[in-house]
């Protein structure tokens, strides 16, 4: 039996990502509900991990290891586990768990299943399904590859977009430690003069999939990890947007993810290198304008 005979069919993948997301998003749902608590800090006395965080993912790792045991996992607040399928579990239990704290309703459950490392950097994997599930949004994005995306059961698209920087609006995100935030701040006042304007909504996933349905035309962020991006990335590509990293022709990582209506992002690109910090270029990269 070949490979292809042996794993699932990508719709099946998929089906499987919406279950588990409507269940994982219920749970943290219910525990806003029932009040927050703060477990830890991770990379700054900002950055926090709630118990609703570990205890959400614990449950998808559970489950997918009843489900799927040969599958790996790869999850914000765990150890990884391989993969003896060759398919992967990228799993943020809780993007936006500042918002999830103070109770803005702007925070989701993303899961994407993958082919490849997604340790690896740059990124060497690619999303087969990844579903975006924001409970108190009542929304959820999903997609697979070559497939499409949605929004709850509607499809999506980037839609027609302008091709005027000045008419992009903008989202993007900044780094729990204070200097490389200052860093990414000053990235803003290099283009404010340019685009239209910024968001700062706080839940990359759902940043991307802004850009996807076109409630924001471009997304950028630096410092992202693989969960944060694994299934928005993916939603985002199959809406029409065009997903890179510092340049046009660089896959996505923790580099730089770049996303956007194809109609404006070379232009975006060029303003963006222009205004980024070399401390915030990647490692061995010299600016070349």
């Amino acid at each position: 039996m070949t490979d292809s005979q042996q794993r699932p069919h990508d719709a099946e993948l998929l089906e499987l990502a919406r279950t588990l997301a409507a269940q994982a998003g219920e749970l943290v749902s219910r525990r806003r509900r029932e009040g927050v608590e703060v477990a830890a800090t991770k990379s700054s006395i900002v950055d926090v991990v709630t118990a609703a965080d570990r205890e959400c993912e614990a449950f998808l790792r559970a489950r997918l290891a009843e489900l799927r045991p040969e599958d790996g996992f790869f999850g914000e607040e765990s150890d990884p586990s391989a993969s003896a399928s060759g398919l992967t579990w990228v799993v943020d239990p809780i993007d936006g768990t500042v918002n999830y704290l103070y109770g803005v309703p702007n925070y989701a459950v993303s899961i994407a299943v993958v082919e490849g490392d997604p340790a690896a950097e740059p990124a060497a994997f690619e999303t087969i399904a990844g579903v975006v599930a924001a409970p108190d949004l009542r929304e959820t994005y999903s997609a697979r590859r070559g497939a499409g995306a949605w929004r709850n059961d509607a499809p999506i698209t980037v839609g027609a977009g302008s091709a005027d920087i000045t008419q992009t609006l903008v989202a993007t995100g900044y780094a729990y430690e204070e200097d490389t935030r200052a860093l990414q701040a000053s990235i803003w006042a290099g283009i404010s003069g340019t685009v239209r304007d910024l968001r700062r909504m706080g839940a990359a996933s759902l940043d991307l999939c802004a850009v996807a349905c076109g409630r924001v035309d471009a997304y950028f962020e630096i410092g992202l990890k693989p969960w944060d991006w694994a299934a928005g990335a993916l939603i985002a590509r199959e809406a029409g947007a065009q997903v890179f990293g510092h340049e046009l022709e660089t896959p996505e990582g923790r580099g730089r993810l770049v996303a956007g209506h194809p109609r404006i992002t070379g232009d975006l690109q060029k303003l963006l290198a222009e205004n980024t910090p070399d401390a915030l270029l990647p490692s061995g990269e010299t600016r070349t304008s």
